[in-house]
């Protein structure tokens, strides 16, 4: 059955990295042979030149490692010694790097670059942010995001409901590195749950309202296709619903692809729009994506249609604003990545292809070689604006 158009004007909900609140502590490093109301007086300036509100924590560091962010500012030289005593105290957590902060003055850059040697050494990660006050501010703005969305997802529940399509050879998971990792626990849940559920609240969206608060999940991944024999009906519409409602909500049981869309998530405030290529232009760098639902804040209007492959239940064909936009895609063992952005051409209503379609034009045509030589699996996400810079940083840290 196809159901005549519904037109819905929605505001589409985009969070800007902008916006989003930092926490930021700042810890000191000092040698006891440098004037301390000198070192004081260029800390002032240096600090106050950066725009940040930070938690000056001086050289306590008893609580290092409980904030989003934690930078050890190294005000002068000399300071090797005492970090090496701090270093069994300072063991990033979660695989957190370590972050030195230097203004260069008094030799604190240095001594800066002896101490992430050293690190380096213990097979610890780290950086040392130095330069001008506006590349210092942008850096240290953009691993503030990074650290924040990833402290937004650990503790997260994830439920994979009825186990991932058979067609999805390549999509595995490792439950073990994203919990280690990213702080991720994955639920596997059965779909006889799912239909218990429905017998009693008679929808799809109902059942699995039901099934995220028995199990506390944060976001879920659906083998819908089952959905198909067993209810003749599809779960498009309600995982559109529940994205739209902060609920995180994959197709198919791809795990990989339900990653991603937390990652995006975590620093958007969007699911993203979960599709896979139908067609690739090599030479323009233009590629369409489908697939039968989006989140319905993505979009600017819908409509309803029946699920393609199908023929049956109800799909969303949705029409999102054209401009940037950014393609992600994360394996299941979170060891490598796919980051590209490009520009929503126009959207398409094709009868032969999943309902909602759109062309995006890809800033780097070369990167459409990756689709056509080592891809992470068929499905990725699409999420609007410019994220990529954020993202890579996000899988740097993590890696």
């Amino acid at each position: 059955m196809l159901f005549g158009k519904l037109l819905l004007p929605l505001q589409p909900s985009i969070v800007r990295i902008e916006d989003i609140v930092m926490d930021i502590a700042i810890y000191t490093l000092t040698s006891e042979l440098h004037d301390e109301a000198s070192v004081a007086a260029v800390t002032k300036e240096f600090l106050g030149s950066l725009g940040f509100e930070f938690d000056f924590k001086g050289s306590d560091f008893a609580d290092y490692g409980t904030h989003p962010l934690d930078l050890i500012y190294v005000r002068t030289g000399g300071t090797e010694g005492i970090f090496s005593l701090l270093i069994s105290h300072l063991s990033p957590l979660h695989h957190r790097p370590i972050y030195l902060l230097t203004s260069g003055k008094s030799n604190s850059l240095a001594a800066s670059m002896e101490i992430l040697s050293y690190l380096n050494q213990q097979g610890i990660k780290g950086e040392i942010i130095h330069g001008t006050a506006e590349y210092i501010r942008r850096r240290i703005g953009l691993l503030a995001k990074v650290s924040k969305a990833r402290e937004s997802l650990r503790g997260c529940r994830l439920g994979v409901i009825g186990k991932p399509s058979d067609w999805l050879i390549s999509s595995q998971a490792d439950y073990a590195v994203l919990h280690e990792v990213l702080g991720l626990q994955m639920v596997d849940i059965a779909m006889k749950e799912l239909l218990d559920a429905h017998k009693v609240s008679g929808s799809i969206y109902d059942a699995l309202k039901t099934i995220i608060a028995n199990h506390h999940l944060q976001g879920f991944t659906l083998r819908c296709f089952d959905l198909l024999s067993a209810l003749n009906d599809t779960g498009c519409m309600a995982l559109a619903r529940l994205n739209a409602e902060g609920i995180v909500a994959g197709c198919e049981g791809d795990v990989p692809a339900l990653v991603t869309m937390m990652i995006v998530h975590s620093f958007t405030g969007l699911s993203g729009f979960q599709a896979n290529p139908a067609s690739i232009n090599v030479e323009t760098g233009e590629m369409l994506f489908a697939h039968c639902t989006i989140p319905l804040n993505m979009v600017e209007r819908y409509e309803l249609d029946t699920h393609f492959e199908s023929g049956i239940g109800t799909a969303v064909r949705g029409f999102m604003a054209l401009g940037d936009v950014t393609i992600a895609k994360v394996a299941g063992d979170l060891s490598r990545c796919f980051i590209a952005e490009g520009t929503l051409v126009r959207n398409e209503s094709k009868p032969d292809l999943c309902r909602t379609q759109q062309v995006i034009r890809l800033a780097d045509p070369t990167q459409t070689g990756y689709f056509l030589t080592h891809p992470i699996g068929n499905h990725h996400i699409v999420v609007p604006g410019h994220w990529g810079a954020a993202l890579r940083q996000f899988m740097e840290t993590i890696r």
